[in-house]
């Protein structure tokens, strides 16, 4: 069961953009509190524009606030240098986007391990062989030595989560993970990304317009005029 701890907590949250003509800015969002238990599934739901792909990214240290605060774990983000932020991204934060980002030169193994290499350090035995046993999860065990290009739409979303998991992260964040799959793909992304939430112990954080995605969460809220609500 998620703990009752957060492991992320926003504050009053806001973000504007300033127009670059000085015109009135456009604010995205508004005072957006919430807290995010250790563990746990949670859903943001909303239309396309309502600003939830900026709010994944407050949450994931890729923008930062207009105004209020943001909390992961026990640490204030405010204030943090841009290489203090690229480090709790590397070892805390995993990523899965719409589209699969995988380097199509290398096979679907070396584009797992690829954040190992982020600190400049060599890939050792354990980081192997965590990769493969994560392609076997996914269902990709016969496919480690195959390129982006030999993959299915599907499977290469699949080796994108094995790759947002391969640093042990504490939280995952998905920006709209099955947008660009068909619906059998979509719905088993969707439960994988569920199981995988309960067999790691990682917090699951993902951005959708699917209510079928949504409706596996423990939790849905919406974004609606810029605010957070509880999912109707």
């Amino acid at each position: 069961m998620p703990g009752t701890s957060p492991i992320v907590e926003l504050v009053n949250v806001s973000k504007q953009y300033d127009a670059p003509d000085g015109g009135p800015a456009t604010v995205v969002l508004k005072d957006v509190t919430v807290r995010i238990a250790a563990g746990e599934s949670l859903a943001i739901v909303g239309p396309s524009g309502s600003g939830k792909s900026t709010l994944l990214n407050i949450i994931g240290t890729l923008d930062r606030p207009t105004s209020g605060q943001v909390v992961l774990g026990s640490r204030n983000l405010d204030g943090l240098g841009d290489e203090d932020l690229a480090s709790i991204r590397r070892h805390e934060i995993g990523f899965v986007f719409q589209l699969h980002h995988l380097l199509p030169q290398c096979t679907a193994l070396e584009n797992v391990l690829v954040p190992v290499l982020a600190d400049g350090q060599a890939v050792s035995a354990e980081s192997e062989e965590r990769a493969r046993q994560l392609l076997s999860r996914v269902g990709l065990q016969e496919r480690l030595a195959y390129r982006p290009g030999q993959l299915s739409g599907g499977e290469r979303q699949r080796v994108a989560v094995a790759r947002a998991l391969i640093n042990r992260p504490k939280l995952l964040l998905a920006d709209e993970p099955t947008g660009s799959l068909d619906r059998a793909s979509s719905e088993n992304l969707g439960r994988l990304l569920v199981d995988l939430n309960r067999e790691e112990g990682v917090t699951l954080v993902v951005v959708t317009h699917a209510a079928s995605i949504a409706s596996l969460m423990g939790r849905a809220l919406e974004l609606r005029d810029g605010r957070l609500v509880d999912a109707t």
